[in-house]
């Protein structure tokens, strides 16, 4: 997917504006305690303001066989979608808010809209699965055997196994899975050779770092990182606010880091 051309969607990719974070603030302000002309004009205002920040959203998903503009009126909903819900009591720049909303939104649809196309009824076995694995974690304070999860829904472990592939999104090696930032770890840090001496010592580590987590910490990484969730999506599901999961996140990140 080529940027150079200069519209997308119609829209002058050369001339988007770009708002400063005091401006982007008080605009969102307005937006909460405006009269409704106000409020729809701030709103436009944002909207207009943070283009070029889907744009270098979508610049991350390129050689997926999408269409740029489908992809960036995808980007648009997500941002909008962080527009309407950020809090500006949270003390984050928008970005760090507006950012994973954007992803979530171009991972959902190109989920939806993948080629290699997976039977309803493989997904459900794949949710059941995960439902189940997920309380039985909470249950026994320790993630099931698939064996386990096999029985608990008197299903072949086979099936199991089948349908929790198929529904996981294939992830590129220059994936960022962690930045302090300084330094931003890529998924391609973290594949390791099955010859290396060190390995089975570093999931040790990991492990021994992941028990002195607490039940919250633990849960949160868990639907972040190894179900994919937005911290937004993560937020609604366990009844918190999305400043203190990405809180929680980061400090749990650093204990593990730390430790490790």
């Amino acid at each position: 997917m080529q940027y150079s051309k200069v519209e997308i969607c119609g829209v002058n990719t050369s001339k988007l504006k770009i708002l400063s974070e005091a401006q982007k603030t008080e605009l969102l302000k307005i937006m909460r305690s405006g009269t409704p002309s106000e409020r729809a004009k701030a709103r436009n205002e944002m909207i207009n303001g943070n283009l070029r920040l889907v744009l270098s959203v979508v610049q991350r998903f390129t050689n997926r066989g999408e269409c740029p503009d489908d992809l960036f009126q995808v980007g648009c909903i997500g941002l909008i979608k962080a527009i309407d819900n950020f809090d500006v009591t949270v003390g984050v720049k928008f970005s760090t808010y507006g950012v994973p909303m954007i992803i979530g939104e171009l991972r959902r649809f190109l989920r939806d809209n993948n080629s290699v196309r997976v039977s309803r009824s493989m997904r459900d076995t794949a949710y059941k699965a995960m439902q189940v694995k997920e309380q039985m974690t909470a249950k026994n304070n320790r993630e099931p055997s698939i064996e386990e999860i096999a029985s608990e829904l008197n299903i072949p472990k086979e099936n199991i196994v089948m349908a929790l592939e198929a529904v996981v999104e294939p992830v590129s090696l220059y994936e960022p899975v962690f930045s302090d930032g300084n330094d931003t770890v890529y998924v391609m840090d973290q594949v390791g050779d099955n010859d290396d001496d060190r390995s089975w010592l570093e999931e040790l580590a990991f492990r021994e770092a992941m028990d002195n987590l607490s039940e919250r910490e633990k849960n949160v990484l868990s639907l972040r990182f190894f179900k994919g969730k937005t911290q937004m999506e993560v937020a609604d599901e366990i009844g918190i606010s999305q400043a203190q999961v990405s809180r929680i996140e980061k400090g749990a990140l650093t204990k593990i880091k730390s430790e490790i």
